[in-house]
C-alpha cells in the first residue's frame, strides 16, 4: 500500500515513535513544528510545509537544510499548515495517509483535524490519525476487518452521521447483529476483538472507529 505520513505540530508528548512506521513510508511530510519533530526522531524529512511560525530561526534553518524540499506559505491563508500538507500529499496518489501531532492541545484543532478525514474518505484514501493512545479512522458502509493489535486492545465505533444501519459485529467480546446506532449513543464504546480478526459491517452512515488503550 502507498503510504504517505504527516507529522502536524501538535504537543509533541502526543506524537509516538515514528520510526516504527519508517519502513511502511514510501514519503514523510512535516507541518510546520511537525517537520521539526521529524528531525528530532531521527527520521528522514522529505517535504516540509508552512509558514513555521511555531518553530525558532535555527530550527527553520535546520529544517531547510535537512529536509529534501521546504515550501514556506504566509502566516495569514485559508488552509491550516496540515491541510496544506494533505493537498500536497494528494499529489503523489497515496493509498493510506498516516496522521501524526494532529490530536491533543487546543480542542479546535483536534476536531477539526479529526474532520480532515471525510475529505480523504470522499476520495478513496485511507487516512489514519495516529498518536501515543490512540488509531483513529473514518470509514463508510461495507463490511470491514480489524486484525487485533495488543497494543490497542480497545475498539469503539462512534456515529458521525445521525444513523448508522444495519451495523454488526463478529469476533468482538460484544458482539451485534444489525443494529441501529443514533449520533451521540455511548452503546459501542470499549468493545474488544475476542479473535485474532473480527469483522463489522453496516448499510447506511459513516462511523468513526477509535482503537485505544488506558495510560498505565
Amino acid at each position: 500500500m502507498k503510504k504517505i505520513a504527516i507529522v502536524a505540530g501538535g504537543p509533541k508528548e502526543f506524537v509516538p515513535n515514528l520510526s516504527e512506521y519508517d519502513e511502511e513510508v514510501m514519503l514523510w511530510m512535516g507541518a510546520d513544528l511537525g517537520a521539526e519533530m521529524i528531525l528530532e526522531q531521527g527520521v528522514r524529512l522529505d517535504i516540509a510545509v508552512g509558514d513555521f511560525d511555531s518553530v525558532s530561526s535555527e530550527s527553520l534553518i535546520w529544517i531547510k537544510k535537512s529536509a529534501g524540499r521546504t515550501d514556506t506559505y504566509p502566516n495569514e491563508k485559508n488552509e491550516t499548515d496540515l491541510e496544506i500538507a494533505i493537498l500536497e500529499a494528494l499529489k503523489y496518489q497515496p493509498e493510506h495517509i498516516l496522521l501524526f501531532g494532529v490530536t491533543g492541545g487546543r480542542l479546535d484543532h483536534t476536531m477539526v483535524n479529526t474532520q480532515i478525514l471525510y475529505p480523504l474518505l470522499t476520495k478513496g484514501i485511507r487516512g489514519t490519525i495516529i498518536d501515543q493512545q490512540n488509531q483513529v479512522e473514518l470509514v463508510k458502509e461495507g463490511m470491514h476487518t480489524l486484525k487485533k493489535i495488543s497494543q490497542y486492545p480497545y475498539v469503539s465505533f462512534l456515529p458521525v452521521t445521525l444513523a448508522i444501519k444495519g451495523l454488526s459485529l463478529e469476533g468482538f467480546y460484544y458482539p451485534l447483529q444489525e443494529a441501529q446506532l443514533s449520533y451521540g449513543s455511548t452503546r459501542c464504546i470499549s468493545n474488544q476483538l475476542i479473535e485474532d480478526r473480527g469483522t463489522f459491517s453496516f448499510t447506511e452512515g459513516i462511523l468513526l472507529v477509535i482503537r485505544s488503550h488506558d495510560v498505565i
